[in-house]
């Protein structure tokens, strides 16, 4: 019985390990963790076959065949690459599930907009009347969907550079290339490596579909994808390459491929960046041959995604927005443009590397107050005090930033209330979703 070693008890590691069992491997399961939670998973997998290692890091042996890797663990460890000298085969959760699924799949990339342009799709490809979930960074993980009795019509995945790292020779019939900014790089290191890691997914892709009004995707333009569908908010004349097989919006309708598909008021979602999104994903569907009467039910239909420009409620005439999504400088800069000024935002949280001039531009052009949280606010404070910005205050918790930002908003007639942390959540919460949660449950606590 070959031998097989998952790292990481997630979700994706779970599904990987189970559909290794299934397909006669003999599986360990490890996690550097030993909580409580995982200590209960142990037993339960333990019945199933499946043994679980918990609270010691991985060391390859040369018995072993297979190693499956979870997204957050660096390619480049030192376990992974004594294993690669060792000659074990090493790849993602991702790479494992494609080589179980059949079906064509849509590989969605890029800094922003992946998981608003992924939910499109699949909302899309779902009023058609085909099986094609989500999968990836949201929804299923992709070897759940392997696992299941019935095969998907098709794999909407949303791909992170994490994962296209480790799944080298996913291919997907249509590839979508959403934004590029700074991100990640304490991992990637450069800009550049960032880049050539989304693109390469984009090679591997039959069909290309790129966000031309993205300055960076732009600067590389048709000498580098020459066959992509690119896509532009601002009109035809704005379009790289083929203008035939572009999608744009033009005269207040969405053109995909010249024909025209539904009007871009259609959807109910804020900001130019969702248009781009909507483009994304029209082109992504048509491309694919799905009936445009399919897509304008769907666009019409489409509530907003979680954690992403999420409206909770409205108290005193204030709208409370959750944008927890929003985990760096570029998307928070997005949020807080597409808001109605005065807003008060609240933001901090585990910070990353980045530029963060354009997002502190917009605060000082926006923002009523701001209320920091988290690891960063120190951070924050000093960047826009330096910044001739003031009106910031230190709260530390979400628990005091609520209450406080209903009082500012009422202080200052704002009319928003923004979560938009411009970090990453693990100095207090598991992920953005848990910290987009918890903006949502206090605020419909304490507000309503």
């Amino acid at each position: 019985m070959p031998i097989a070693h998952i790292i990481g008890l997630g979700k994706s590691g779970i599904a990987a390990a189970r559909l290794l069992k299934r397909e006669g491997w003999e599986v360990t399961l490890s996690d550097r963790s030993s909580s409580p939670n995982l200590l209960e998973q142990q037993q339960e997998f333990a019945h199933e076959g499946i043994k679980v290692e918990l609270g010691k890091s991985f060391e390859p042996v040369e018995s072993i065949e297979l190693i499956v890797v979870s997204p957050g663990v660096p390619w480049d460890s030192p376990a992974l690459v004594r294993a690669r000298e060792l000659g074990i085969e090493t790849i993602g959760e991702m790479a494992l599930a494609w080589r179980y699924l059949k079906s064509p799949w849509v590989g969605i990339t890029g800094t922003n907009g992946k998981t608003t342009t992924t939910a499109l799709i699949a909302a899309i490809f779902e009023e058609a009347g085909l099986y094609a979930p989500a999968c990836g960074n949201i929804g299923y993980a992709a070897c759940e969907l392997a696992l299941a009795e019935k095969q998907p019509d098709w794999v909407i995945a949303e791909i992170s550079s994490y994962q296209i790292e480790s799944s080298p020779f996913v291919a997907p019939r249509i590839g979508v290339l959403t934004t590029l900014t700074p991100d990640h790089l304490s991992r990637h290191k450069t800009l550049e490596n960032y880049y050539n890691i989304k693109a390469h997914l984009l090679k591997k892709s039959e069909l290309q579909v790129i966000n031309g009004d993205d300055p960076y995707l732009r600067q590389q333009g048709i000498d580098v994808w020459p066959d992509a569908c690119w896509t532009s908010v601002k009109g035809e004349k704005e379009l790289l390459g083929n203008t035939d097989f572009g999608a744009y919006i033009q005269d207040g309708w969405v053109i995909a491929q010249s024909e025209k598909i539904l009007p871009a008021n259609s959807l109910r979602m804020v900001g130019e960046h969702n248009l781009q999104n909507l483009l994304m994903a029209v082109a992504a569907a048509n491309l694919a041959g799905i009936d445009k009467s399919a897509i304008a039910r769907a666009i019409a239909k489409f509530p907003g995604v979680s954690h992403r420009l999420e409206h909770i409620c409205t108290w005193e005439g204030i709208d409370f927005i959750n944008d927890s999504k929003a985990t760096n400088y570029d998307a928070a800069q997005v949020g807080l443009a597409s808001v109605s000024a005065p807003a008060i935002l609240i933001a901090g949280g585990d910070p990353k590397e980045g530029d963060d001039r354009a997002w502190i531009d917009t605060i000082k052009a926006k923002a009523a107050a701001v209320l920091l949280i988290g690891d960063a606010a120190s951070l924050f404070s000093d960047r826009l005090t330096q910044a001739n910005y003031n009106a910031w205050e230190i709260v530390e918790t979400m628990e005091r930033a609520i209450p406080r930002s209903a009082e500012l908003a009422q202080q200052n007639h704002a009319k928003v209330v923004l979560l938009s942390p411009a970090c990453a959540s693990f100095d207090q919460y598991q992920n953005f979703e848990q910290r987009g949660d918890h903006f949502r449950q206090l605020c419909l606590e304490s507000l309503v």
